[in-house]
């Protein structure tokens, strides 16, 4: 599968991959470590190398390209996470029926170029492609860029839910929905 829209071009990602993808996870942690972003992950913690092998084992990683060169990433399923449980959802669908839309990475060398924006719009027809009209995604609610890139693209925040996120302690984890057919 692979998808090209402009300058932009979306495929499953490879096992070659992982370097690269890793390189962005890198580099995003460097920008939290020093105090330009606010995500909320922890270095050896989350995401990791192995985050991205294991979603390429699944057949589950997206990459961004753009001239050759992976820019963004993100895993993409029908995998909610436990806190879901805890959510007032707008819409009480089976499972298949889901698209969950997980780790959506952006290398800090490339931010405002629109590859954010690009991703959730290829999440979006993918969920689509696969008969999964209501589309979920969650971040930290530290993450303020995120949440208003998704709320912007019309996802609505559903709760605010404390729990234990991929090893990290204490986080808030901000639960969104979009549905995509009535």
């Amino acid at each position: 599968m692979k998808e090209t829209n402009g300058r932009f071009s979306i495929r499953l990602a490879r096992e070659y991959d992982i370097p690269a993808v890793a390189a962005i996870y890198d580099r995003v942690l460097r920008e939290e470590e020093q105090g330009r972003y606010t995500i909320g992950w922890i270095r050896g913690i989350y995401p990791t190398e192995e985050t991205a092998g294991t979603a390429i084992a699944a057949g589950e990683l997206f990459v961004l390209e753009t001239e050759g060169k992976v820019i963004a990433s993100a895993r993409i399923n029908h995998e909610q996470m436990p806190a879901y449980a805890r959510v007032s959802w707008s819409v009480d669908a089976a499972q298949d029926q889901v698209m969950v839309m997980h780790t959506l990475t952006v290398d800090p060398e490339m931010n405002g170029c629109g590859a954010g924006k690009r991703f959730l719009q290829f999440y979006e027809e993918y969920a689509l492609e696969h008969g999964s009209p209501v589309l979920r995604i969650d971040t930290n609610e530290r993450n303020l860029n995120a949440r208003r890139m998704y709320a912007a693209a019309g996802y609505e925040e559903k709760g605010i839910i404390p729990c234990e996120f991929n090893g990290i302690p204490d986080v808030g984890l901000v639960c969104m929905e979009k549905v995509l057919l009535p």
